[in-house]
């Protein structure tokens, strides 16, 4: 006996099924997606911000001896501009240049751990992920994880990715050819400006107890050890406060079984 044909079942025959809000990576809370104008300002207020203060790196970069070929191969190549200032801060302050290298190479490895997340959202081609690699920065990253959905994320990390990377390079090579013009780098305090912009993206992110306590650790191990060690080597001893803390963190809750889970806010 043949079955009977419904019109619902016309109007659903050959439509993919509905799989609901949250797939394929979308965020559950906003499977409509976010205003494509939103995200494009959102992108463009970040890159733009940040990457003007490329000119604060050239200008440094300059007045610490680096030619400005060399300051702008540093802002195409390398692209990270923590890494980028501790590397010429380090040789500024006559530091080993493997030494500086080093304290510029652990900074940047945090980048590796955004690669790690956004690649799950981006879900780019093969082909084109190891261009956008060169992206993966604090900025992109903040501006990413923000978005509701995979369209937004491509969205953002590409605008903020781009509009940075013009910009940064630009004002690089700006503030090192007006290097000269400027006179004494150390006089106008230009050399605190990156350090001062990554400070302020990583001040909110501090949300738990253990974190704060990871931070300041840091910051007294860097100050405390300035004067002894040689130029480059207190932040690679800083970097030990994170893992000291979580041990402390671990012993802490080993003995207290009903500690609460997840840090303390």
């Amino acid at each position: 006996m043949a079955e009977q044909t419904t019109p619902t079942d016309i109007r659903t025959a050959g439509r993919a099924p509905d799989r609901g809000p949250g797939h394929d990576g979308e965020h559950p809370a906003a499977a409509a997606g976010k205003p494509t104008a939103a995200v494009v300002r959102d992108a463009l207020g970040v890159g733009i911000a940040v990457g003007l203060s490329g000119f604060a790196f050239g200008v440094t970069s300059a007045g610490s001896g680096l030619s400005v070929l060399q300051s702008c191969a540093l802002s195409l190549l390398v692209f990270t501009g923590a890494s980028q200032f501790a590397l010429v801060g380090a040789l500024a302050a006559g530091g080993n240049p493997f030494t500086a290298a080093a304290g510029a190479f652990f900074l940047g490895v945090r980048n590796a751990f955004y690669g790690l997340r956004l690649s799950q959202l981006l879900a780019l081609p093969r082909a084109v992920r190891p261009f956008a690699a060169h992206w993966v920065i604090d900025e992109t990253s903040a501006v990413s994880l923000a978005q509701p959905d995979r369209r937004s994320v491509r969205l953002g990390f590409t605008v903020t990715g781009l509009s940075l990377y013009v910009l940064w390079n630009l004002t690089t090579l700006l503030g090192a050819l007006g290097a000269e013009a400027i006179g004494d780098t150390d006089a106008w305090g230009i050399d605190a400006a990156g350090p001062a912009v990554f400070l302020a993206l990583l001040a909110p992110m501090l949300r738990t107890v253990t974190e704060r306590a990871v931070a300041c650790l840091a910051v007294l191990l860097m100050l405390g050890l300035l004067p002894v060690l040689p130029a480059g080597v207190p932040v690679l001893v800083a970097a030990l406060a994170a893992p000291a803390v979580l041990y402390v963190e671990g012993r802490r809750r080993g003995e207290s079984p009903n500690a609460p889970q997840g840090g303390n806010r």
